[in-house]
């Protein structure tokens, strides 16, 4: 009498395992150029409109003939506590005239 030896699969009913995970998310690509100068030029606009704000602040002092640094300083210099954070954006871009002269700088005196 020959037996039969049968293949495992025989016994056992075949079930296919899910992936691990599902499928893969796919990330989202950098941003276009287009969108990161955009955005470049949104903070740079909002940086811009800080400062006239500091020169429209008269508690600070006048602020022509002089630029927006010195303005700061000496208001620090006569303890009217002017902002810290306009003093690091000046100082960020000291070489920027459009940041370093104050808002009235066209204006003859």
């Amino acid at each position: 009498m020959t037996t039969k030896h049968g293949l495992i699969t025989d016994s056992f009913k075949v079930v296919k395992k899910a992936r691990r995970g599902g499928k893969r998310e796919r990330r989202s690509p950098s941003p276009p150029p287009q969108q990161a100068e955009d955005e470049a030029k949104k903070v740079r606009e909002n940086e811009l409109q800080q400062l006239r704000q500091f020169d429209l602040d008269w508690r600070f002092g006048p602020c022509t003939g002089i630029s927006r640094l010195e303005r700061w300083e000496r208001a620090k210099l006569h303890n009217l506590n002017p902002p810290e954070e306009i003093r690091y954006l000046l100082l960020q871009t000291n070489t920027d005239p459009e940041y370093n002269k104050s808002l009235w700088s066209e204006y003859p005196l």
